[in-house]
């Protein structure tokens, strides 16, 4: 039996993130992986068992990172404004740092896939997060909203923002670049939209 090399496997992650992203699941197969990461079919199957193992222990993986960043330097008894202002700093971080990683969590999130990743990767940070919210409530620093409504508010304009960055273009084709400026004009509008 063949043994795993560490340096080819984290190739392979890259590779098949890299085509998941490019062409989506339905494009995306072994045969393909194999040949871009210049490796034989065979190795692949070192890694994982099949197709639906490998892309649900890379989103699972992306997941884990996704949520460790979030959890940096934060701490669901903060004061709302300041843990807002923190997740919103490692949210942007990661995104930026790995666009990638976020593409191709957000084509998995949205796939037959999403349950189950979600699943094996948020549980921990959805206590947190929850304990974040209902703290924010309990002390009068957040309007009593629903989840729903205090995510779409709370997170919404950072994800288009880095969208727009990501892209290099505004909502009109323009050119864009995301300042501090423009962040923290932003995340004073959310601040006024969900507090008291």
């Amino acid at each position: 039996m063949r043994t795993r090399d560490t340096n080819k496997e984290e190739i392979v992650k890259q590779k098949a993130i890299e085509i998941l992203v490019k062409l989506g699941i339905e494009g995306f197969g072994m045969n393909r992986l194999a040949k871009e990461s210049g490796v034989s079919v065979a190795t692949l199957y070192i890694y994982y068992t099949d197709k639906d193992d490998l892309i649900k222990k890379i989103g699972i993986e992306i997941g884990h990172s996704f949520f460790s960043e979030m959890g940096k330097d934060f701490s669901p008894t903060m004061p709302f404004k300041e843990g807002l202002r923190k997740q919103w700093e490692n949210r942007a971080r990661f995104a930026l740092k790995y666009p990638l990683h976020v593409a191709c969590w957000e084509l998995l999130s949205h796939s037959s896939y999403r349950d189950y990743i979600l699943e094996e990767s948020l549980s921990d940070f959805k206590i947190i997060m929850n304990s974040f919210f209902k703290n924010a409530i309990a002390k009068k620093e957040l309007l009593p909203v629903s989840v729903e409504v205090f995510w779409s508010i709370a997170y919404g304009p950072l994800y288009s923002l880095l969208r727009f960055e990501n892209e290099g273009k505004n909502f009109g084709g323009g050119p864009f670049k995301l300042t501090q400026t423009i962040a923290d004009e932003t995340f004073e509008l959310v601040l006024k939209a969900l507090t008291p």
